[in-house]
Parts: C-alpha cells; structure tokens; sequence
C-alpha cells in the first residue's frame, strides 16, 4: 500500500526500552478533495529513510498496516492499529521518481523483429 502527499511534520527518533527499539513519525497530508493527515511510523533502521526529507516536501511512501491485541490489568481486551513505512520516496519535479527506464531514443532498435511470428493482440 502507499500513502502520497506533502510532509507536515517529521518527529525526532524516540528509543524505548532496554533493548533499543527506535521509532520516528512522520505526518504526510493527502492532497485530495478532502485533505487526510495521515501519521506514519518508521522503526529501527527505517528510522534513517526520513534523515533526507523536509517539510512541505511532496512524497510517496510504501506503507504496511499493523494490527495488535493488548490485554489490559483488567483483563479488558484493546486492539491497536498502526501505520508502518518502510520505503519513501520523494516526487517532487526534478527528483527520481519510482520509474527510471531511460527515454525510449536511447534504446537500439531490435533487429531479430520476424514478421510471421503470431500476433493475438485485439490492437
């Protein structure tokens, strides 16, 4: 899945706990008919990903929904759900986008072209 729109806020990289788990947010805002400010979450090395990117910066990241049960000391059942980036891509004009083939002049023509070989395409 992927989440596309504007940088609104990145967060410091928090770490928790003995072992060092380490967690940053980034909030992206949608750029639809009715704007969504979507937060989501990069852990451990992906923390890294979000050190290049800036605010108002136009994005795409690759995103996984994470689902948790949690059982209170009252024995009440909760469930939690996050949004978790592991790839993020910036869009903006002049930057690489997630299609990079060269121009098609840049290709040789092909020579090995057989003009009997069976064509079922409709166009």
């Amino acid at each position: 899945m992927e989440v596309q729109g504007k940088i609104k806020m990145i967060g410091q990289t928090q770490t928790f706990g003995s072992n060092g788990f380490r967690k940053r947010e980034v909030v992206v805002t949608t750029e639809e008919q009715y704007p969504q400010h979507i937060m989501v979450e990069f852990v451990q090395d992906k923390t890294d990903l979000l050190d290049s990117f800036q605010i108002g910066q136009p994005v795409k990241i690759g995103v996984n929904l994470r689902g948790r049960e949690w059982v209170n000391p009252q024995g009440e059942t909760k469930y939690f759900n996050s949004i978790q980036g592991w790839r993020i891509e910036n869009l903006q004009a002049g930057a690489p986008a997630g299609n990079s083939a060269p121009p098609a002049d840049q290709f040789e023509p092909a020579q090995d072209l057989n003009d009997e070989d069976y064509d079922d395409l409709p166009f």
